[in-house]
């Protein structure tokens, strides 16, 4: 875990806001390349492109480092 979790209870989140729930914040990022490309393919956004690869790029790095694979969100060592 980076920082925090999202916590089910009663089927129900506990956090309620970003006071309990403490995000990754700049600085604590690590530096994340973005390159866009020229395509044929169909004009889509690119508003959070580099999103959906994080967890898999941390999750490559916890096992460069400790040579366990986590396979499942939120990443924890067992």
């Amino acid at each position: 875990m980076l920082h925090s979790e999202l916590t089910l209870k009663d089927g129900r989140v506990e956090q309620t806001n970003f006071h309990d729930y403490r995000v990754l914040r700049m600085p604590d990022m690590p530096q994340i390349e973005v390159h866009v490309i020229e395509s044929d393919a169909k004009m889509g956004g690119i508003g959070e492109p580099a999103t959906a690869p994080i967890s898999a790029a941390v999750a490559n790095a916890v096992y460069a480092l400790t040579r366990q694979r986590l396979r499942s969100l939120p990443l924890r060592l067992a």
